[in-house]
């Protein structure tokens, strides 16, 4: 019989999976301070990330069943999770009219993102065997897969951005673009993490944290430019 999860494990493991993840969401929303997005759009989005953990889980199972090579599995996993997510920020905010420049594609795919972060974290943390090492899980999913999941998202959300004043046919390209470009590179953070050594992941984790920068300046530059376009054709 499967061990039951204590108050006090559950408790952690929502501290080290949630909070992180909330923190992160504190951080994009106070960047989009110009013309923020309903608050409710967001609550929604953030809960289908987290709610999207439930079809990848199966399709991940059965991506396990049938599929035998390690690599190629880490890859459709990893394919799923960005497809999940992208479908996540699509139901949540994507597609209603508040939509309605290029900054917001990025708020919605990192918030769906964070809400995908927190559940996948939580339910990490909570097969620990202590509250420390809950902890210390928690400590590092949060500069890891966190980190991972936001950077993947928000490339997504980066070139939807820059293709908000293209034809529809340039949008739909930027987006599959997108979610290939991104799971080649969550792929690679996962290959690393698994086969790699300490000194590898640091190098992997720096590389994230940089283009964490990069993403934050590009960020800004649409802020800054407050570029208005035509009605969002991806509905």
């Amino acid at each position: 019989m499967a061990q039951l999860v204590s108050p006090t494990m559950l408790f952690f493991s929502l501290i080290g999976g949630i909070i992180p993840a909330v923190l992160w969401l504190w951080f994009w929303l106070r960047e989009d301070d110009k013309h923020p997005e309903p608050e409710a759009l967001i609550v929604v989005t953030f809960i289908c990330g987290v709610l999207s953990i439930v079809p990848t889980y199966f399709a991940e199972e059965a991506v396990t069943k049938t599929v035998t090579n390690p690599t190629l599995v880490l890859a459709v996993w990893a394919l799923i999770e960005e497809v999940m997510k992208f479908a996540a920020a699509y139901i949540g905010g994507l597609r209603t009219r508040f939509y309605d420049e290029p900054i917001d594609a990025i708020i919605y795919l990192v918030t769906a993102a964070l809400g995908f972060a927190a559940a996948e974290n939580f339910l990490f943390i909570v097969n620990s065997q202590d509250v420390i090492s809950s902890v210390l899980t928690g400590s590092m999913r949060f500069v890891g897969a966190s980190l991972l999941h936001t950077l993947a998202s928000a490339f997504i959300g980066s070139l939807m951005a820059l293709a908000f004043n293209r034809e529809r046919f340039t949008k739909l390209i930027a987006i599959i673009f997108g979610i290939l470009t991104s799971t080649i590179l969550h792929t690679s953070f996962n290959v690393f993490i698994i086969k790699n050594d300490g000194g590898n992941i640091s190098v992997v984790f720096i590389a994230l944290w940089l283009s964490i920068i990069f993403l934050i300046l590009f960020f800004e530059k649409l802020r800054v430019e407050d570029i208005y376009n035509k009605p969002n054709i991806i509905n």
